[in-house]
């Protein structure tokens, strides 16, 4: 019986430490899940900003005059820039000609400029690029790629894409 003595303590002592382990190991796992979920939290985000500096870019004429360009983009809206969006200049990666010799393509689907028979006009491939980053602290940046066909009459070809 004396050399019993003192295990109940050891034991408890030993119990102690490996859920002390266990809990410290939990915190620890649940610690780094919390980082990983911030960091795509912040890529999606991101990625949300460079769509919508692209939609910009889309809605306006950037095969006129195609230029490098930075857009700031408020993606919460509380009127202060959280990503400034940096996009190179649009490239004309592809074309193909399109001759249309009868009738004219419908002017309501096309608009005025493509209603005239006999001409020649580009299915065009653009690539638009933009690098998104964040203003707000967290490091996230992203490097998007947009595809986009536009049809462009002779001329805009010529100026845009040669």
């Amino acid at each position: 019986m004396k050399s019993q003595r003192g295990a109940t303590l050891a034991i408890g002592l030993i119990m102690l430490v490996l859920i002390t382990v266990l809990v410290t190991s939990a915190f620890n796992l649940s610690t780094t899940n919390l980082m990983a979920v911030g960091n795509m939290q912040s890529r999606d985000q991101a990625i949300a900003g460079a769509n919508k500096a692209i939609e910009q870019v889309l809605s306006s004429p950037f095969t006129d005059a195609p230029a490098a360009q930075v857009i700031e983009v408020d993606i919460d809206n509380d009127d202060e820039p959280d990503y400034e969006v940096t996009f190179s200049v649009p490239a004309c990666v592809r074309d193909s000609e399109i001759v249309i010799a009868g009738g004219a393509p419908s002017s309501v689907t096309l608009g005025e400029k493509f209603a005239v028979a006999g001409s020649t006009f580009h299915q065009t491939i653009w690539d638009l690029a933009a690098s998104a980053r964040d203003l707000k602290g967290s490091g996230a940046s992203v490097l998007v790629h947009q595809g986009v066909r536009v049809l462009l009459t002779q001329a805009e070809y010529d100026a845009a894409c040669r």
